[in-house]
């Protein structure tokens, strides 16, 4: 006999083992496929004697014949089995409602029948499949109220994130904060989660309403997602995983231009004999000439490892991606390592987790993009002489290159070296400690850094006709430096004699952000440009509290606080109080509800809380500052020309935007929870709102500057469902279903009413200089299109230069342009199911977005004579031209404003577990994916789904098959 210390199961839940007369083993599978499941709790009923399945699903426990053994395990339904035996296997049931499941809520943790605000878990089993690079990818369509926008078709390439249509802020941030393992990344920049391998991702929890995010107070604004790394388990041999893939991604379209024999027909048409004379014999599909099928090769390796008080997990992981685009490459190495060790009879646990990635990035040159569209397909693709490294070009009599027209795309591509090489270390060190003497009472330390390293080289060859400075080199760097500590107390209690829980938390954090960088370009002249250095921090320091109370499980209250001071406002403001309190019925332990058998769970749920915003991306814009002036605008001193410094504009009094966010929520559950869900309603109203405005002349060092003017106002509804409608001995069907709708509008811009002022442009387009296509108004959304009513002739074929003259003055000028819908969608969808037959496993997700459109500026720009034809140069055009006969650029037409609304198929996957083989030593499965299947839309253009909903030269999603196996040994 030997006693033996507590052990964790997901490092939180502990049992000991005692003392018995016999032992009984067995194995842990999952019912509905036979899988073994590793991290099953074993107790032995009455006693605190238990264990833990090891990475096979086997146990073993003493314990004697009459005993009852409790096989417990998050996610699947409590088996309770009497001991008759030495040997007894088990096969354990999904538990569709999960009440029990723990969820992280932020500098803590929960179960999913005592939350109170809108928090939704989506786990490993639930992921997306495919050749996912980016780690956000893989949460897609499973989660009402979260939109993942898939990156562009660039290896690598992060998606962008929204939380309740993120549409918070206009000037500040909308990307949501995200904490990986009680660290908070930088909310700046996009595929800031690229760095982690997602094959290391245990969880994401998404903290979608105030009330439940304002722990994270001024960062909470637009939403919160933690994410939780995979550990290893205490007590459990030493296992090793390898996870393997090959796919292969092909466009699924082209832009729709003119073919070569339609481009000769065309400008003979439409050409003078000067452009007719520069046709030549070639046909040349120049976007087929810049795609190829893109390669992606990935491979990871983990091994885990239970001690009796520990465990380790590490990982390595390598990934080589190919876009479609020829000269674009992702190649990331990753390696991690979890380690938890539990010391002083297990009161104290250490937990200590570093992750780094070295990320190798060859972005090619997408200009290429665009001039596929525009290059001239009767021209071949070298020219025969060794000008311009023997790519055709047009150019001027002198030989040079003719500056208007569009260069050789395969030119573009050959003669540019455009990479980046990125170095990222993160980790935390955390530590709880259990006081002694008081029970409920444990301290918490946590320590958390963010190092990443960013080296750039773009290297343009003299040869190339896109230089006229005998060739450019470009050399730039970065540094982004991130700091934490968190310190807090939390204390639990079941006060049993009045029916009560008492969960409290409180402490204090301090975030310090360093961001540096520069640039430098010599050319093949030998002049040398100014460096532009930049250097600049920001910092966070704030105290949190948050309170849960529990009556007799029945009713909830959660009130959170967070007072937050940020370095980035100006030091009368800088410190502010943000809070939320929610509340919840548990209906389903009411008796008169326990009764009617209608119901398995129901809880209906209502929160308020105040949330602020201060991702201005800017540090000190509340102090006068001073930078460089441009390099290509220098001061005149006698004969030398010198490089200006010039003032910055500032606000002195810039301040916190405050959102004040009302959520109501029902969760409900029938038929043992195989049917479930939830439906939320919130109503946000953003006061303060920081804005990117005009400023009369002379009144401050620039024309525009950011500062506190405008309201918004948020709201929508959000409906979840999920269901089992099949689960039988051999085959079980999951589904989810989830569906959001959303509305925003401007309600304030100004300080006083001023019917006059027409709102704040947005949304830079191509053809013309400082062309803008969208606006922000009071009344409307945010990023409306501002655009001409087009107006059409009887065959309903729009008429050049013919608008709505909408103010009835008898002329077409700017006044009359209108707010015309808006890149935002009204609602979204999204449908995923899950089967299993014995031994096949099939998944597929849909999504849908519904309301939005898109600007097809590829269109406007091209789809015109005028783009056709210039001095001494002919250009391809969009095949729209055919059917409107624009002879110039409609630029400001709405009919160029098309509804991008689109479901697709994102991916389908299927897999086979062979089970053990090489004489039990190893599991197998092997699996297969298509990603990005199809898109059902009536957009014109390459993809509906454009972030910003301007569609310019947009980098094509691959469509892609993959073929994989994942081997347990």
């Amino acid at each position: 006999m030997k006693t033996l210390r507590k052990v964790a199961l997901f490092l939180l839940l502990f049992v000991p083992l005692g003392i018995f007369a016999q032992t009984v083993s067995g194995t842990v599978t999952e019912k509905s496929n036979g899988a073994p499941l590793p991290g099953v709790n074993v107790l032995v009923k009455g006693t605190t004697t238990g264990t833990t399945s090891d990475f096979d699903g086997k146990y073993q426990i003493s314990a004697n014949t009459g005993d009852i053994l409790i096989f417990s395990y998050i996610g699947f339904k409590t088996v309770e089995i009497t001991v008759s035996g030495g040997t007894l296997d088990v096969a354990m049931e999904e538990d569709a409602a999960k009440l029990d499941e723990v969820v992280v809520v932020g500098y803590g943790s929960s179960t999913k029948k005592d939350l109170t605000g809108a928090v939704e878990s989506v786990s490993t089993k639930d992921f997306n499949g495919g050749a996912i690079a980016a780690p956000e990818q893989l949460l897609a369509g499973k989660t009402a109220g979260l939109q993942v926008i898939p990156p562009s078709g660039a290896p690598g390439s992060g998606g962008t994130i929204r939380v309740r249509g993120g549409t918070s802020s206009l000037s500040a941030g909308n990307n949501p904060l995200i904490v990986v393992d009680g660290v908070p990344l930088d909310q700046t920049g996009q595929g800031a989660l690229n760095y982690i391998n997602p094959n290391d991702i245990e969880s994401f929890t998404v903290l979608k309403d105030a009330s439940a995010a304002s722990i994270y107070g001024s960062r909470a604004t637009a939403g919160v997602v933690l994410i939780t790394t995979k550990s290893g388990n205490a007590q459990t041999p030493l296992r090793f995983n390898y996870n393997s893939y090959i796919s292969f991604g092909t466009n699924t379209d082209k832009v729709d231009v003119l073919s070569a024999e339609q481009f000769r027909q065309t400008v003979n048409q439409f050409g003078n004999a000067n452009e007719i004379a520069l046709l030549t014999d070639s046909n040349t599909d120049w976007q087929d000439e810049i795609y190829r099928t893109a390669v992606t090769s990935n491979h990871n390796f983990t091994v885990t490892k239970g001690f009796k008080n520990s465990s380790i997990r590490a990982s390595l992981g390598y990934i080589n991606q190919d876009g479609t685009l020829r000269g674009t490459n992702f190649e990331r190495t990753s390696a991690a390592i979890k380690y938890v060790h539990r010391l002083l009879d297990n009161s104290l646990k250490i937990e200590g987790n570093i992750r780094g990635a070295l990320v190798n990035d060859e972005f090619g040159n997408q200009g290429a993009i665009g001039a596929a569209i525009a290059f001239d397909p009767t021209k071949p693709i070298r020219s025969g002489n060794d000008a311009f490294g023997g790519f055709f070009e047009w150019t001027n009599t002198d030989g040079s290159p003719n500056t208007i027209s569009p260069r050789n795309p395969l030119g573009l591509i050959e003669l540019t070296d455009n990479s980046g090489n990125t170095r990222r270390v993160t980790g935390n060190l955390k530590l709880d400690y259990d006081i002694p003497y008081v029970d409920g009472l444990k301290a918490t330390v946590n320590l958390g850094f963010d190092y990443n390293d960013f080296n750039g080289l773009s290297i343009v060859d003299p040869n190339s006709a896109a230089t006229t400075q005998n060739g450019t080199t470009t050399v730039s760097d970065a540094l982004n430096r991130n700091r934490l500590a968190d310190l807090y107390l939390n204390y639990t209690t079941d006060i049993e004699s009045i029916k009560s829980k008492i969960d409290v938390t409180g402490g204090y954090s301090y975030q310090r952000f360093f961001r540096s960088g520069r640039s430098v370009t010599t050319d093949g002249n030998g002049t040398v440009t100014a460096p532009t250095p930049f250097a600049t921090q920001n910092s966070l320091i704030s105290y949190f509290g948050r309170l849960n109370y529990s009556y007799d499980d029945r009713y909830l209250v959660t009130v959170n606080y967070r007072n937050d001071a940020s370095s980035r406002l100006n030091p009368r403001d800088r410190r502010q109080g943000f809070g939320g309190v929610s509340v919840a019925w548990n209906l389903i332990n009411e008796k008169f509800i326990q009764d009617s058998n209608i119901f398995s769970n129901l809880k209906i749920r209502a929160g308020y809380a105040e949330t602020g915003q201060q991702e201005i991306n800017q540090d000190f814009g509340y102090l006068p500052r001073f930078t460089t002036g441009d390099d290509q605008v220098r001061y005149q001193f006698g004969n030398e020309f010198v490089t200006t410094i010039r003032p910055e504009e500032f606000d002195p009094n810039i301040r916190w935007e405050i959102s004040k966010t009302y959520n109501f929520g029902l969760d409900y559950g029938f038929f043992n929870n195989r049917l479930n869900g939830s439906v939320e309603v919130y109503f946000r109203d953003v006061e303060d709102v920081l804005n990117f405005i005009s400023v009369p002349a002379g009144t401050n060092l620039s024309n525009a500057l950011v500062t506190n003017i405008g309201n918004l106002e948020n709201s929508g509804v959000e409906f979840t469902i999920n269901a089992v409608p099949v689960q039988t001995e051999d085959f079980t069907w999951n589904a989810n279903f989830n569906i959001s709708f959303f509305d925003n509008e401007i309600t304030k811009l100004t300080l006083t009413d001023d019917p006059s002022f027409q709102g704040n442009p947005t949304g830079g387009i191509a053809g013309g200089v400082g062309n803008t296509i969208q606006i922000n108004s009071v009344g409307f959304e945010q990023n409306s299109y501002f655009v001409f009513q087009q107006v059409y002739d009887g065959a309903g074929n729009p008429i050049e230069g013919l608008y709505v003259d909408t103010n009835g003055d008898g002329q077409i000028t700017p006044d009359d342009r209108v707010r015309f819908k808006s890149p935002n969608p009204n609602a979204t969808i999204g449908f995923s199911s899950n089967f299993i037959y014995k031994k096949f496993d099939m998944s597929f997700t849909f999504r849908g977005s519904f309301g939005n459109y898109n600007y097809n500026n590829v269109a406007s720009d091209r789809g015109n004579l005028a783009a056709l034809t210039g001095a001494n140069v002919i250009s391809n055009v969009n095949t729209s031209f055919l059917e409107t006969g624009f002879q110039n650029p409609q630029l400001f037409s709405d009919f160029y404003v098309q509804d991008a609304s689109f479901v697709k198929l994102d991916n389908i996957n299927l897999g086979y577990n062979f089970g053990k083989i090489f004489n039990d030593r190893a599991d197998l499965r092997v699996y297969s994916t298509v990603q990005n299947v199809f898109t059902i839309t009536d957009y014109d253009g390459l993809d509906p789904e454009v972030a910003g909903g301007i569609d310019n030269n947009f980098f094509p999603r691959a469509r892609t098959f993959l073929l994989g196996l994942d081997v347990n040994f």
